[in-house]
């Protein structure tokens, strides 16, 4: 009798063993829910009324060195390092679902159009769907340029950590001067902080 009760106790553990396994036991599905983002069209690039991206120049050798993403503009691929080389830049990653970036993005907007073409500031999408990043700008009033990133490659390159919002400042030599992980509390607060970091200063 202990002899079937074990060989009964061995089939239900193999049995156990070999279930297969699938649905909410897989963390992929739960932590990528833009897995299958919908495709952007010319027209609704158009509508979201972007800047261009900043065009590239000569490469530098910074973290940044490498990378290609896309424009959100106008679906352009862009050499991240060659597009910011020349001058000093505050690169903002950010998602559609962050709230915290929501409140962020129109201090950029403002600090940018104070810093004019002293500083290159571009927000980096840190998300696949590229087509709620377009509609999630276009409903903010943003109109600054942006970069798709869907892999989040820039915040690996830099060493950031997997929080949103980051503000990276980039030397022009394309050197990384500072990674901000944090919200900025208004346009003042990031005056200061390129002051500090980049030795830009813009009156606000």
């Amino acid at each position: 009798m202990r002899l079937v009760l074990a060989a009964a106790i061995l089939v239900l553990a193999a049995a156990v063993a070999l279930w297969p396994r699938g649905g909410s036991d897989d963390p992929d599905q739960t932590s990528h829910p833009s897995a299958r983002p919908a495709t952007v069209s010319a027209e609704q690039r158009a509508a979201a009324g972007l800047a261009s991206c900043p065009v590239p120049t000569t490469a530098t050798s910074g973290p940044l060195s490498g990378l290609s993403l896309t424009c959100l503009a106008d679906g352009a691929p862009v050499d991240l390092a060659a597009a910011l080389a020349g001058k000093p830049a505050l690169l903002n990653l950010w998602a559609y679902w962050c709230g915290p970036c929501a409140v962020e993005l129109p201090h950029l907007q403002e600090f940018a159009e104070l810093a004019g073409s002293e500083v290159t500031v571009l927000t980096v999408h840190s998300d696949p769907d590229e087509a709620k990043a377009l509609s999630r700008l276009s409903g903010l009033g943003i109109t600054l340029p942006g970069v798709e990133d869907q892999d989040a490659s820039v915040r690996t390159a830099v060493g950031a950590p997997a929080v949103l919002p980051v503000s990276v400042l980039v030397r022009a030599d394309g050197t990384i001067a500072g990674v901000e992980v944090r919200t900025f509390a208004d346009v003042a607060d990031i005056a200061d902080t390129v002051a500090d970091k980049l030795g830009v200063r813009i009156a606000v």
